[in-house]
């Protein structure tokens, strides 16, 4: 699919590159190198996206550029969609009518594009972008160095996931050789929130809980918490790892209320626990180790849901089997969190 993609780009000339709703490091990082790739070879192209770009990667080359729209609203002869699942993701009015050229590492992705290249054994979108530039002929500038090296850092949780490769440190090698300051990216990325993240932090960790065995958390995030820390939705991220690093807990939930009834759910695990497959059950996706999904309902029965079934994933990478009774009665957390204002 690589070749195809490459064949498009020396056909064609007016592209728009997008991404998710809620653009994060990979998907800002791949979509801001290969708009530089683009440029590079002349091409007329610019970066749309639904949502603003977050503050921790505006100072990404050419973040200033991306222009927010609800729509895909000029002619293009190609759209290409950045780590999407499907193609609502970006939430852009008529999308769909584009020609879309797919580019995604989720092995769960919908293969919604006119082209569609994906590469699981990707770390990030970001590695694909610098095989494109490769693949192409491209230069690797120090533009496209620092966007694709957000790109790994932030969807390799600073090559701590399993999904960091000998080929994730290859490319960050010669990024790093191409004028990427390693010390300086990660302060951008991951030490420049405002006071409101650790106040919101606090209030999440205090709503931790670990079922019976201990290998399983949870935490909750009502928008109550948010409101009184005055903290943006970015705020939030990471929030999901921390659990993660009591060394029993081996799969966490976080469920945050978006509105009403409604909790954008995040999952992470150690290992061999798949939470992908967890979280495709209520039609999200991911890796295995990183995945998410939107639950809808009573917020104590879902949780109850999710402890079971992340105890069941647990126990499968364990070799371990049990009844549903006894994932039942583990999914009991040590004390139920009490409601937070």
């Amino acid at each position: 699919m690589l070749s195809q993609v490459v064949e498009l780009i020396e056909a064609k000339r007016r592209f728009a590159i997008t991404s998710h709703l809620r653009p994060d490091g990979d998907s800002l990082g791949s979509s801001l190198g290969l708009c530089w790739l683009l440029r590079a070879l002349d091409k007329d192209v610019e970066v749309i996206m639904r949502d603003p770009v977050p503050h921790a990667y505006r100072q990404l080359p050419g973040a200033d550029g991306v222009r927010v729209t609800p729509a895909v609203d000029k002619p293009y002869h190609a759209v290409f969609v950045i780590e999407c699942s499907d193609i609502t993701r970006p939430g852009l009015i008529d999308l769909e009518n584009q020609f879309v050229i797919n580019i995604d590492h989720h092995s769960t992705t919908a293969l919604f594009g006119k082209i569609n290249w994906i590469d699981s054994t990707a770390s990030a979108v970001g590695e694909m972008i610098y095989n494109l530039c490769k693949a192409t002929g491209v230069r690797v500038t120090k533009e496209i160095a620092e966007c694709v090296y957000t790109a790994l850092i932030t969807d390799t949780g600073s090559f701590h996931y399993s999904n960091t490769t000998e080929r994730t440190f290859k490319v960050a090698s010669e990024l790093v050789r191409s004028g990427v300051r390693p010390a300086k990216t990660a302060e951008a990325v991951f030490a420049s929130y405002p006071w409101g993240r650790i106040q919101l932090l606090g209030a999440v960790l205090s709503t931790a809980r670990r079922d019976s065995t201990g290998r399983v958390a949870c935490m909750r995030q009502t928008l109550a918490m948010q409101d009184l820390a005055q903290a943006s939705d970015e705020a939030t991220d990471g929030f999901v790892n921390y659990p993660l690093t009591v060394g029993e807990v081996e799969a966490v939930a976080l469920l945050k209320e978006t509105e009403p009834g409604v909790y954008r759910t995040s999952l992470r695990s150690k290992g061999e626990v798949n939470v992908a497959r967890v979280a495709g059950l209520f039609g999200g996706g991911g890796h295995r180790n990183a995945a998410g999904c939107t639950l809808k309902g009573n917020w104590d029965e879902l949780e109850a849901n999710i402890m079971v079934l992340l105890h069941e994933a647990v126990q499968r990478a364990n070799g371990l089997k049990d009844t549903t009774e006894d994932a039942l009665k583990a999914s009991e957390l040590e004390t139920r969190p009490e409601p937070v204002a």
